[in-house]
């Protein structure tokens, strides 16, 4: 199982049970910044920072890199037998780690730092004073990357993550309900006519919410940043601006509050008992998610296994971006590791080396029919025609790949992500929950929420 939000899900519970997520948002925003790399005033890493690339012909050496457990565990670990058969001088020590646990008071003591580090795209700001810059071993490929990708690493013009994932935003409909009902999901262009269609499913099966409303309150954060990257925004700007009040936001928020007013929304955590009830009785037939939702027809629902399929999400305006990002992780390389030009060597053949990548999405013991969860952020390994896993059973057949490759790259660019991200569930998070309870309105959302991150986030920082 890859499902990127779920693993944040439980970062987020994590963190609210040890003291909260503006706790760790805080101390990862002020505790770090004590040591690692030169800061230059105006907060760009200075040239010691800027990691470069072994010049030796046959590296050698060992490195320790950290992954989560679980699948993509395994799926690395599978990986790493081609890397050390390109690069047998390099021993690569392969650890499962509680990263959200042990990342960081292992970067602030600086003992048995890893030389490389699997961690949440919304993460990667906050490290940033204890992590390389690797915009120079990134320059041969940064114009090859999504854009997006690129966006969310980079800060005050360093690039600190090697991109991992890209996790289009797509929207999942029950097929065969639709057309029993006699809806066509060609006709689903805009936000607008999902409305429409919703309505009209209604009307077919009474008592219906087709569209899914997200319960839990980091997940519902994550959905919203997807929609806003369909318009090229985020909750900060390039230059670290709150941008949440704004046009782009209150229509999403409408959008969203105008689902829970007129009953058209299944309100569920994500794909928890009651979500996968109403999902197996054909109640919830809409889910705009992250591409890593293919994951409930593969291995939670029954009675409608076969049933769903997956499109471009639809537009906010006629003509517009056509899919937004939602999650994603990437790799990282701690200024602290004993090592880090060999890391670089093996999260460049991961990520941009054809039998690197190959050997992550393709067929393989945990995934036989390929990692399809998520595809490459890396453009010429994300090439429609040359799908690195198969066309899925549990949806009926569907080529994903195809859909979700070229629903990548729609994405806009655009939407870095602030350190504070994940502090900013506290409010914003929770005051969407409350906007979907009924007792706030979109606009108070903006103005309560956005005050509170101003105030307790950013001007702290």
């Amino acid at each position: 199982m890859n499902p990127t939000l779920r693993r944040s899900g439980r970062t987020a519970r994590r963190l609210a049970r040890s003291g909260g997520a503006l706790a760790a948002a805080t101390l990862l925003v002020t505790g770090l910044s004590a040591c690692g790399p030169d800061i230059s005033s105006d907060g760009a890493a200075s040239d010691n920072s800027v990691l470069q690339a072994p010049s030796e012909d046959a590296p050698k050496g060992e490195i320790t890199v950290w992954d989560r457990s679980g699948d993509l565990y395994k799926v690395f670990d599978s990986a790493i037998k081609k890397f050390t058969a390109k690069y047998p001088g390099v021993t690569v020590k392969h650890e499962a780690v509680d990263i959200a646990g042990k990342l960081q008071n292992t970067l602030i003591t600086g003992t048995d730092v890893p030389d490389g580090v699997f961690l949440d795209d919304a993460k990667v700001g906050g490290y940033v004073s204890h992590l390389w810059n690797l915009k120079d071993v990134l320059a041969p490929y940064t114009k090859d990357i999504a854009k997006q990708k690129v966006d969310v690493n980079t800060v005050n013009g360093g690039i600190y993550g090697v991109p991992f994932d890209l996790d289009p935003g797509l929207l999942f409909y029950n097929a065969k309900a639709l057309s029993a009902a006699g809806i066509d999901p060609n006709g689903i262009k805009t936000y607008d006519d999902l409305l429409a269609a919703a309505k009209k499913y209604q009307q077919f099966k009474p008592g219906a919410k087709p569209i899914h409303l997200e319960q839990d309150a980091f997940n519902s954060q994550l959905q919203l940043e997807m929609f806003a990257s369909q318009q090229g925004t985020g909750l900060a700007g390039p230059n670290g601006a709150l941008r949440l009040n704004s046009p782009q936001y209150h229509q999403i928020l409408s959008w969203l509050d105008t689902v829970r007013k007129e009953g058209l929304g299944t309100r569920a955590e994500y794909l928890k008992p009651t979500d996968v009830s109403a999902l197996d009785s054909a109640n919830e037939v809409f889910y705009p998610w992250a591409i890593w939702f293919d994951f409930a027809p593969q291995q939670q629902l029954t009675a409608t296994k076969g049933d769903w399929r997956a499109m471009p999400l639809p537009a906010w305006t006629a003509g517009g971006a056509r899919s937004g990002a939602m999650g994603g992780s990437s790799f990282v390389i701690p200024k602290d590791a004993k090592n880090p030009k060999l890391a670089w060597l093996f999260y460049r053949f991961l990520m941009f080396d054809q039998a690197g990548y190959t050997g992550v999405y393709g067929p393989n013991a945990v995934y036989p029919g390929g990692l399809n969860t998520s595809i490459p952020a890396y453009q010429p390994a994300a090439d429609p025609a040359k799908p690195l896993f198969r066309p899925i059973d549990a949806m009926g057949g569907q080529d994903v790949w195809k859909t979700a490759v070229e629903a990548g790259r729609e994405i806009p660019g655009g939407a870095p992500i602030p350190a504070w991200w994940s502090g900013a569930v506290d409010y914003l998070g929770t005051d969407l929950q409350k906007m979907l309870d009924g007792t706030l309105t979109p606009q108070q959302v903006i103005d309560k929420a956005g005050q509170d991150i101003q105030t307790n986030l950013i001007d702290r920082k």
